[in-house]
Formats: C-alpha cells, structure tokens, sequence
C-alpha cells in the first residue's frame, strides 16, 4: 500500500458519522492528510471544532467560507464518502449537487478521483429499484462501492442501525482508497 497522499473525506448524516475520527486516524496511520466535508445533516453527528484540530483543516459544510480562511483543500488523492446514506448515493449517482458536499463530490469524480463509497443503508431501502440502480451506475462509472458478500458489508435490517454502526467498515474504506490510488499512481508512472 502507498503511503502519504491527501484523502478527502465526505460524511452523510447516518449514525456512524460520529465515528469518523476512524478514517482520518487510519488515513493519518498511514502518513496521509485528510480534510472533512459534511453534508448539512452530517453537522448534527460531528463535533467540527476536534475534528479541525485532529485534521487541521476547517470542516465544510456550506459554499460560505469564513473570512480569512483558505478555500481550496489540497489536491485529492483520494475520496472516500463515508457514511453514505440511501438519499445521499442516489443524489450522487444522479449528478444532482444540491449542497455543498454533493457538488464537491460531483466535481472529484469527474476529476477520476479514486472514489470508495461505503454505504449505510437498511435492507429495505436497499431492496429498492433506485437505489440498485444508484449503485450500479456509480460502479460503471468507476466508483468502488463497498457493499455486497465481496466486500463483506450488507445492508442492515430496519431498526438495527445502531447495532451495525459498531462495526462500520472505516479501515476498509480508507485501505480501499488508499490501494486504487496506489494502482493509479503505478499506472500512470509506468506510461511515462
């Protein structure tokens, strides 16, 4: 696995966003800088101010910047959009950017920046047709979506998200992110 990169970070507004200190310390683990995006019903399940201190980078949640602070994040090796709710994969699967974090990730994955998706969805709305059709067609479009027997992370019963919060995959993700990066990393250096 490579080491060092920038991972940007994108959090829907699901019970285990309040974990999220998990993928940047295992980003960190792995000399990589992380920032924070949240979409605005994340910023009810983080604490922004420790994440800013764990991160050193200002959480965002809307298009306003505050005075005098830096707008643009450095260059994203990676996008891990993590808890990704039902309602959050179908805006993204669609285009729609409606709010800041979803026009961010709009914007990194059409700069084909290496994108792992974990969703946090209950069997019910998974079952439904738009939101297959939302995972098959980020899959086409070259985003990992962790979800399904392979990667070992499946939809939870209704009324049992509390229960499977705890075992949210947020190592996996950043590992995932971090081993498609390194893929393209090696491909791009070996067409040079």
């Amino acid at each position: 696995m490579v080491t060092g990169g920038h991972l940007q970070i994108v959090v829907c507004g699901a019970g285990p966003a309040t974990e999220v200190t998990k993928l940047v310390r295992a980003a960190q683990s792995q000399s990589w800088t992380a920032a924070v995006t949240a979409t605005p019903s994340a910023m009810n399940f983080i604490e922004p101010q420790s994440l800013e201190s764990l991160t050193g980078h200002q959480i965002r949640s809307t298009y306003n910047s505050s005075p005098g602070t830096r707008r643009s994040l450095p260059a994203a090796d990676a996008l891990v959009i993590a808890p990704a709710t039902y309602n959050s994969i179908n805006k993204i699967a669609l285009g729609l950017a409606d709010n800041y974090a979803m026009t961010s990730v709009a914007e990194l994955i059409g700069r084909q920046v290496p994108t792992v998706i974990v969703p946090f969805v209950n069997a019910a709305l998974a079952a439904r047709a738009p939101f297959r059709h939302a995972v098959a067609s980020l899959r086409d479009e070259g985003v990992r979506v962790l979800l399904g027997p392979d990667d070992q992370w499946e939809p939870h019963p209704p009324g049992s998200g509390n229960d499977r919060q705890k075992a949210f995959p947020w190592t996996v993700a950043f590992d995932t992110a971090a081993q498609i990066a390194h893929e393209l990393r090696t491909a791009a250096t070996s067409q040079l």
